[in-house]
């Protein structure tokens, strides 16, 4: 059966899941989480894991819900959404990409508390860490194809919600594993998967700026 002879809502959670997992990248993202989270137990991560995986859901259910319209209020456009954030994820790859080597250390401990982590949740560890301006742009893209009649949009919705939270569900999947991953690798492969995740962060956020920049830049070419 190709993609194509799938029921249309299949195909929506398909194109929708698919399109925010390549954006956000979970499991390459897992070993950031990791290096920001040295000083708690695995215990300890999976708590928090658990509360970026909340933050996360909330942050695509209302960018793919209600993103669109909050934008509009502010005033805010799509284009300058696009360049803000990937300038912070750029920026935030860039830290990154230059930190000292830290070794994963199951007994490490710093001056950052459980608590203090759990303050961190919704920034930076979600935002823009998790789920950033790429996928807040992308979550509010997709909303933008929703079809105009009610059964249909209602529907579409409710696909939307199940998208945040299959999203989700893998976020808390890889946040919760990234210890026993770091442990399976070695300290070796885990600072060479850190920094190549951090190096396409980098990447990304450089990406989204581009593409924001296009799109404020195509009208004004076109209009001449």
């Amino acid at each position: 059966m190709s993609y194509q002879q799938l029921p249309d809502l299949v195909q929506q959670f398909l194109f929708g899941f698919g399109t925010l997992f390549a954006i956000i990248n979970p499991y390459g993202l897992s070993f950031i989480f990791l290096d920001r989270t040295l000083a708690l137990s695995d215990s300890e991560r999976k708590i928090v894991a658990k509360r970026v995986a909340i933050s996360a859901f909330c942050v695509l259910a209302v960018s793919l819900v209600a993103g669109a319209t909050i934008l509009g209020f502010f005033g805010i456009t799509l284009p300058a959404l696009r360049i803000g954030g990937g300038l912070v994820v750029a920026a935030s790859g860039w830290m990154m990409l230059h930190e000292p080597i830290r070794q994963f250390d199951p007994s490490a401990r710093s001056d950052q508390t459980l608590a203090t982590l759990k303050g961190m949740t919704l920034f930076p560890l979600t935002i823009p860490l998790t789920t950033g301006p790429g996928s807040i742009a992308t979550a509010i893209a997709l909303a933008a194809n929703r079809p105009p009649e009610v059964r249909g949009f209602v529907r579409s919705m409710i696909i939307s919600l199940i998208v945040a939270l299959a999203i989700s569900l893998t976020i808390l999947n890889a946040y919760r594993h990234a210890g026993s991953m770091a442990r399976l690798f070695g300290p070796e492969a885990t600072h060479a998967v850190t920094r190549l995740s951090a190096f396409l962060l980098l990447c990304v956020g450089v990406q989204i700026t581009l593409t924001g920049v296009l799109d404020a830049v195509r009208p004004l070419l076109e209009s001449r």
